[in-house]
């Protein structure tokens, strides 16, 4: 038996039970792939990251879901650096972490509650035609309020914006059309691209978006926060013109009762970006001892 340091956190909330929890595994960024997912299984999460020195960044984070380790992901990293916070491994302050999708600038705030990520420079995919994004989450076409498309800062989503909240809570995920989909894009069927949903106007006073993220097995059936997919959303909004302003509020996961948030800045101009900052909180919800 090997023993290991970890935290749950609950990321994008200040407070118990809010946001999106994720158990962060300290000094195993050695771990194999079939231990790591088997650790997501184990704890219904949808991704739980591991931890490791790096001879090009403050912080080696690797993520993984419970089907397969990917690039990057947005509210594991607010948790793995309120973790390593924690845990003594670094300081408030700049620092840069090391993940799959290449080196991630982020900020920890003096008081080490506050996680500023700087997301890539978005790439913009192919268009999704409109009757496939409509049927992969079992709503009309006319619900969809601009042309979906697929967008990634670190982790590739389809966007589709929709036209109110009421549509939003409608949204059910079918996996023939999901994969339909998939298919349009020339996805070769080991990774799922899956579409984050999103509209205009927070659930809160205090929001300018609200959105969902729906999953399928073996992850839980749907997202409480996902700070990747916010970056590709602000991303297409700025880009397509559907806000005003590059700075906004993100909400996500109050329809289950795990409400989040993140500060959102678009850096550069909508035919231009730069990069995306997301930042958000962290509460450390747990401290534990792995036996593995």
């Amino acid at each position: 038996m090997t023993n290991f340091a970890a935290h749950w956190v609950d990321a994008f909330t200040d407070r118990p039970f809010g946001g999106n929890g994720c158990t962060v595994v300290h000094d195993a960024a050695h771990l194999d792939d079939a231990t790591c997912m088997a650790l997501v299984r184990e704890t219904s999460l949808v991704e739980c990251t591991f931890l490791g020195p790096s001879e090009i960044a403050d912080l080696r984070v690797r993520y993984f879901l419970a089907s397969r380790e990917i690039p990057f992901a947005g509210h594991p990293t607010v948790a793995s650096v309120i973790a390593a916070y924690a845990a003594g491994s670094i300081a408030p302050g700049d620092l840069t972490l090391e993940t799959g999708a290449g080196l991630i600038p982020v900020h920890l705030s003096a008081d080490g509650t506050r996680v500023t990520m700087r997301q890539n420079a978005p790439k913009f995919g192919p268009v999704v035609d409109i009757s496939l994004a409509a049927a992969a989450i079992g709503l009309r076409e006319a619900d969809i309020i601009a042309e979906p498309q697929l967008v990634s800062t670190g982790l590739p989503f389809i966007i589709v914006p929709l036209c109110d909240r009421v549509a939003l809570g409608c949204a059910r995920l079918n996996a023939g059309a999901l994969a339909l989909m998939n298919d349009s894009l020339g996805a070769d069927g080991t990774d799922v691209m899956e579409p984050f949903l999103t509209t205009l106007g927070g659930y809160t006073n205090a929001g300018d978006t609200f959105s969902r993220l729906l999953l399928l097995p073996p992850s839980p059936p749907e997202d409480p926060f996902t700070g990747s997919a916010t970056g590709a959303m602000a991303s297409y909004l700025w880009h397509h013109g559907l806000i005003k302003s590059p700075e906004f509020t993100a909400e996500q996961g109050h329809m289950l009762g795990r409400p989040g948030t993140a500060d959102v800045r678009v850096i550069g101009a909508r035919d231009a970006i730069k990069g995306v900052e997301v930042s958000g909180q962290g509460h450390i919800l747990m401290s534990a001892t792995l036996h593995l």
